[in-house]
């Protein structure tokens, strides 16, 4: 009699244990109507690799908050939302315009947003205080859904406790926020710490992304990159999303500029050959009903049980995430 196969996300997993959302690599952000549309359009072309963040806190001009937040809840409801990957930044938790950004953007397009962006938390409170308002918004629209919430730690108190944070069931992901970060040091930190290089030298700023991911990874949710303001310079994204990625454990990456959002999926997608080791293994895995294997690669002999199997797994996924090209056989087994 034959077994059947069992998906890896079935078969790798602990009963009970809890596995991050598969998000796109880069989180593209953009505050002026013109460049949202643009982004859209981009999205449709490039599909969705990368999920667009419509910015009502830096996007809204001062006085025109309630419009522009109106604006941000049509185009998340439009067909130009092909993917249903596109979310929003609200104000502040503090900010006088904080509940109307989330009544407006809940009450008009909270079935089709990915999820919203608090910024500028200081603690724990501000985060469970901004959640409750938006599930307080979500009962009473009828939102028969738990909207997911980003987090960006940016500030002192958020940092000191970015575990208590990540932990929080109602988040998906934490993101770094350089730029406020470092003026938060009032000059301790210098400018060339917010560049493409220095912030990944200075050990404050370090730290603070190490905390991050670690907590991220710890409650299995994702930790996403701050941005690289050198929007011209495609070596220097390149350079910082694979260090991001290869050296801090970031899942995900901020992009402020078109120019780099194909840099940073290419950067964080496995490289061809990851890719054709993962899809041995894991095909062997599920022949072998996830008892261990031996593989053969560069004339060496490697067994491979539940742990690495999850590992490439991942790899996979991640692949599949980044749009790599695939055999018919792994997308039809895995991803169909």
């Amino acid at each position: 009699m034959t077994v059947p196969a069992t998906h890896p996300r079935d078969a790798l997993f602990d009963a009970g244990e809890t596995a991050a959302t598969a998000l796109p690599v880069c989180d593209h952000y953009c505050g002026v109507e013109a460049r949202m549309r643009k982004s859209l359009e981009l999205q449709a072309e490039l599909g969705p690799v990368f999920d667009i963040t419509l910015d009502c806190e830096d996007g809204a001009p001062i006085g025109g908050e309630t419009a522009h937040a109106h604006m941000v809840a049509e185009l998340a409801m439009s067909a130009e939302n092909r993917f249903e990957r596109v979310g929003a930044r609200v104000h502040p938790v503090d900010h006088p315009s904080f509940a109307d950004d989330v009544a407006t953007l809940v009450g008009r397009a909270g079935e089709r947003l990915a999820y919203l962006m608090l910024p500028k938390p200081r603690s724990l409170a501000d985060v469970e205080r901004a959640c409750a308002e938006i599930d307080h918004q979500s009962r009473v629209r009828g939102l028969a859904r738990a909207l997911p919430v980003h987090v960006l730690i940016e500030t002192h108190g958020a940092l000191r406790e970015v575990e208590r944070i990540a932990a929080h069931p109602r988040i998906e992901s934490l993101s770094f926020g350089l730029m406020d970060f470092v003026s938060a040091h009032r000059g301790a930190i210098p400018a060339s710490a917010m560049s493409a290089a220095g912030q990944f030298t200075h050990p404050l700023v370090l730290r603070a992304k190490l905390a991050i991911a670690a907590a991220c990874h710890g409650f299995a949710k994702t930790p996403s990159h701050c941005v690289v303001t050198e929007f011209n310079d495609s070596s220097a994204i390149m350079d910082a999303a694979a260090r991001a990625s290869r050296e801090l454990g970031y899942m995900r990456m901020w992009s402020i500029h078109p120019n780099q959002i194909e840099p940073i999926v290419e950067a964080f997608a496995p490289s061809a050959a990851e890719v054709e080791q993962a899809c041995q293994i894991v095909t062997a895995g599920q022949d072998a009903q996830w008892a261990p294997v031996s593989h053969r690669q560069h004339g060496r002999d490697t067994l491979h049980d539940r742990a690495s199997y999850r590992y490439f797994w991942q790899v996979l996924e991640r692949a599949h995430r980044t749009g790599q090209p695939l055999p018919a056989e792994v997308r039809l087994r895995f991803f169909s």
